[in-house]
């Protein structure tokens, strides 16, 4: 890390922790947004830490690199939380930013236009969600990948279906990809991976792994889902798994792209954040 962004970074890290600094570059607003997100809960962040590892260097103007930020922070009660996030960043001429990795486009399930409850005789469409292993994988593979998947450059739906595989959640709708939620290593539906299907399959799936919306993230559950459309366009593209809660009952999430762990669930300080946001909050029936 250069001089230069070793003496940005300890200047973020000292206004997140400490009171009356103030940040001044171009690329603060995520900073400003993650330490107000706290303060409103009702959390103050006592420790900050951010490491460094060099991803790839094009020239000396432009690089990209991974941060590790580490974030200890104490609740009114006095519980303490660990939130992490590996972020991919670049410094360059115009500072340095969160790099927002966005799903290809690719065919997608949406309402009514595919069939959604395609049985796998193969595989019972019954099952109990087991919410504790379903974390338990969340949390083992929140900063890394199960070599027993595909990893995706945009790895957010992938995850969190490992994750609900995990729990029990039962496969069906194979070989075809527009249909059901399966993986089979060498193919896979597009629910499996794509979050705007998986949204969707979650919402109408009547067999199987089924999502109930819940009007309120105070109304879910340990290993239930939380969809984002970022743009409020209708197009759902990031997904997360409820790991934890905080002392006010409000989910903390894990992801993957950007890797995640017990995050607050709102994402206000997401570089993908816009006040048009919208949510959907699944509880995960079984």
């Amino acid at each position: 890390m250069s001089d230069d962004l070793q003496a940005l970074w300890r200047q973020r890290l000292s206004y997140l922790v400490h009171s009356g600094s103030a940040l001044t570059d171009r690329h603060a607003a995520p900073f400003i947004a993650m330490k107000d997100s706290f303060q409103r809960r009702g959390m103050k962040i006592v420790k900050a830490e951010a490491v460094a590892k060099p991803l790839v260097e094009e020239n000396h103007d432009h690089r990209m690199y991974f941060c590790h930020l580490s974030l200890m922070y104490q609740g009114k009660e006095g519980m303490l939380y660990k939130e992490e996030r590996l972020q991919e960043r670049v410094f360059d001429e115009n500072g340095d930013w969160e790099h927002y990795r966005v799903e290809e486009e690719q065919p997608v399930l949406s309402p009514g236009s595919e069939d959604i409850d395609s049985r796998d005789p193969h595989e019972s469409t019954r099952f109990s969600y087991n919410r504790r292993e379903a974390v338990r994988y969340a949390d083992y593979w929140w900063n890394s990948y199960n070599p027993a998947y595909r990893e995706f450059e945009v790895d957010c739906t992938n995850y969190i279906s490992q994750c609900l595989r995990a729990g029990g959640a039962p496969m069906r709708g194979q070989p075809n990809r527009g249909k059901g939620w399966w993986y089979s290593g060498s193919s896979w539906s597009y629910s499996w991976a794509v979050a705007h299907s998986l949204r969707w399959y979650l919402s109408g799936s009547t067999a199987g792994l089924q999502g109930e919306e819940v009007a309120s993230p105070l109304d879910l559950q340990l290993g239930d889902v939380i969809c984002y459309d970022f743009e409020g366009d209708g197009r759902w593209n990031h997904n997360t798994i409820v790991t934890a809660f905080d002392e006010n009952g409000e989910p903390l999430v894990n992801a993957h792209t950007s890797n995640s762990r017990m995050r607050y669930w709102a994402y206000e300080d997401s570089t993908a954040y816009t006040p048009n946001i919208q949510y959907k909050f699944f509880h995960i029936k079984g």
